[in-house]
């Protein structure tokens, strides 16, 4: 599926002499595009770099080798630090002048920090992996490429503890069961809060006979910071030490805790972003938190916001005013959202919670209501839509221009000293 890798990574890349190369040639049955986000300035990426060439320089000997390209993702600072670093690689480069095109890559895969080493199909553009990384250091020689996530009952095989100092079997725990993966740690004081959050949660879905479960998957550092934070957990946990626990983080590609990655009966995900899910539906009337197109902007969004592209449609909170915005936005936040793991922009409608104000002054907007504005935090930009009189028309154009695009954006800073 040419068009959708060229929609991810333009009609073209180049080569160290500048040539350019068709996206479209790097597609096709079997064959796999590496994302390597990465640059010259950072030490973890120059130890990885030379790994990953030897890897490239042997998987293109082989049989298979027209199967796989790499396209550097440049972190450089200037364009002089890029064209150094990338006379060292073998592959492909996205032109460091498309500063935009790094900029969606990074937000689309949560590059959080490099090296990082994202493979995708080059058939239909799906994501493989968002962690090559790890799974290229741990598999040199490449004998399970490209990583494909392993489903989810074989991974999770083998003993599970119970609570009582008991090892289970874990299909007999789980089968035919919706399950969460909580990822989490003593020492993490996020995780300390949520977890009392999470608890409550667990306890009323099982008062409410819901044939749910959670594992607990440990970033603990001693055994005995693993104990002492599972005895005060209700559910299931993976025994400290099990190679499980590296396995899952791989796989769901869990950057940062607390993580609740929900799962539903025949293994499928059915949101990696459980935690936020759950502290926005308080009385659990929307689990097992399918991802909804459209959602109220509180705090519990504030993850989504400063990770994702929003969309925020301000009002005054009055409730026909948010009937109002509901009706405005439902159309477009739907088609944005069937777009599954391609969607770029989140759907959000402010009423009367005091976090539309904090979201306001850190942004710059004024108290204009309604007010239609897409906010690109991890970009520090925001794009706001002239018009007072919206229609669904108005916000179908304003999305469609945006992914075009066609938008001018404000910078925060810019957006502030109005």
């Amino acid at each position: 599926m040419a068009s959708k890798l060229e929609g991810l990574i333009g009609d073209n890349v180049i080569k160290k002499n500048g040539d350019k190369v068709p996206t479209k040639s790097l597609c096709g049955k079997d064959k796999i595009v590496g994302l390597y986000f990465s640059a010259h300035w950072c030490p973890p990426c120059r130890g990885f770099t030379p790994k990953l060439a030897e890897f490239y320089s042997n998987f293109k000997k082989s049989d298979k080798g027209e199967n796989l390209e790499i396209i550097f993702v440049s972190w450089d600072k200037d364009e002089e630090g890029f064209k150094e670093y990338f006379s060292l690689m073998p592959w492909l480069a996205i032109p460091y002048s498309d500063r935009d095109r790094k900029a969606k890559l990074t937000k689309k895969y949560k590059v959080g920090g490099i090296p990082r080493f994202v493979l995708i199909d080059g058939e239909n553009g799906k994501l493989i992996t968002t962690d090559g990384f790890s799974q290229l250091m741990e598999d040199e020689s490449g004998k399970d490429f490209p990583w494909r996530i392993k489903p989810f009952y074989e991974m999770i095989k083998g003993k599970l503890l119970n609570g009582k100092d008991e090892l289970l079997d874990s299909n007999e725990l789980i089968k035919g069961k919706i399950v969460g993966l909580y990822f989490s740690a003593h020492w993490c004081p996020p995780c300390r809060h949520f977890t009392p959050e999470l608890i409550k949660t667990y306890e009323k879905l099982k008062e409410d006979g819901k044939n749910f479960e959670i594992i607990f998957v440990s970033s603990d550092r001693s055994s005995e910071s693993f104990s002492q934070y599972y005895s005060c957990m209700p559910w299931l946990a993976i025994p400290f030490g099990d190679s499980r626990l590296e396995l899952l983080t791989s796989q769901y590609g869990v950057d940062g805790i607390p993580t609740l990655v929900m799962i539903d009966e025949k293994g499928s995900i059915i949101t990696l972003n459980g935690r936020s899910s759950l502290l926005l539906d308080n009385n659990c009337s929307e689990y097992p938190w399918y991802p909804k197109p459209l959602d109220e902007l509180t705090q519990n969004a504030a993850l989504q916001l400063n990770e994702s592209v929003c969309l925020v449609l301000f009002t005054e909170g009055e409730e026909d005013e948010i009937e109002r915005a509901k009706e405005l936005l439902t159309e477009t936040a739907t088609k944005d959202h069937q777009k599954g793991e391609d969607q770029e922009l989140f759907f959000f409608y402010g009423g009367d919670d005091e976090f539309c104000d904090q979201v306001r002054d850190f942004t710059g907007l004024d108290d204009q209501n309604p007010l239609l504005a897409i906010l690109d935090l991890p970009e520090q930009r925001v794009y706001i839509c002239p018009e007072k009189d919206l229609t669904k028309e108005i916000v179908a154009q304003f999305t469609e221009d945006y992914h075009n695009n066609k938008l001018t954006p404000k910078s925060l800073k810019e957006a502030r000293a109005m």
